[in-house]
């Protein structure tokens, strides 16, 4: 059992669905004090009387993209709980595309959300994380570390998270903050629903995935919560800067 996060404050982005969702019920289950975001107000309240049943938890609804939400949602979590002990950066956004078809706005989009974003909430968390001795574990992508055509703003967003990782945790480790993240393969989550597969692309697109993940099978969002959980604990009290794979294998694979 991952320990050391009773009454800790922890902030989670993304946590209308997916790895962002499984893993405020994680924190929750381990006894953490919740901050929740997302842009689905009404999921939002749901989970968040559900946090409530075990710990003490609060949302706040809202665009990531939005510079003065982002100060916000850490303006509240400090008055709400009067500290901040771990940060997760699990929101993102994928768009399909390549070099020559990408429109701007859509490459900017995807920069804002996967990457910039996640710049700031870092930098105006720092001085919350420096009290508590706090750590950071950012959502990151196998196309961090791997390209995959199509997708390219995509994989762009993720390799620079990756790269934001390590130069962060290169640069914290004197305040004793930790940065790490983690590189999930194809996961069940609305990710691509939300970028436009419908059901039978998104169903033909998971079976596919069964042949393209060594182990056989794709990913779901409660086994990649158990490895935030992990990076975030005192159980990976001298590991900082890695960007770690959960993907089944997938990153092993060349084409062949």
């Amino acid at each position: 059992m991952f320990n050391g996060f009773e009454g800790k404050v922890v902030v989670i982005t993304g946590a209308t669905s997916g790895i962002g969702y499984s893993s405020a019920k994680k924190f929750a289950e381990l006894g953490a004090r919740t901050f929740i975001t997302g842009r689905d107000e009404e999921v939002l309240k749901k989970l968040n009387d559900e946090l409530n049943n075990k710990t003490e938890s609060e949302f706040l609804a809202g665009d990531l993209s939005d510079q003065k939400f982002r100060e916000t949602l850490i303006g509240s979590t400090i008055k709400k709980f009067s500290g901040l002990d771990v940060l997760i950066n699990s929101a993102g956004i994928i768009g399909s595309g390549s070099i020559e078809n990408t429109p701007m706005d859509e490459y900017d989009k995807m920069m804002d959300i996967n990457l910039r974003s996640i710049f700031h909430l870092i930098q105006i968390s720092i001085p919350h994380l420096e009290k508590t001795g706090g750590n950071i574990v950012n959502v990151s992508s196998i196309t961090g570390l791997r390209a995959f055509p199509g997708v390219i703003s995509y994989c762009i967003s993720k390799a620079g998270l990756d790269q934001l990782t390590r130069s962060a945790a290169l640069e914290l480790a004197p305040k004793k903050i930790r940065v790490n993240a983690i590189n999930p393969g194809v996961v069940e989550t609305k990710l691509h629903l939300n970028s436009g597969f419908d059901n039978e692309k998104y169903e033909h697109f998971k079976e596919h995935s069964k042949d393209t993940h060594p182990i056989g099978r794709i990913g779901n969002p409660d086994e990649v919560a158990d490895l935030i959980a992990f990076l975030a604990s005192k159980n990976a009290s001298w590991i900082t800067g890695v960007t770690y794979s959960i993907d089944g294998g997938r990153q092993l694979t060349c084409a062949r």
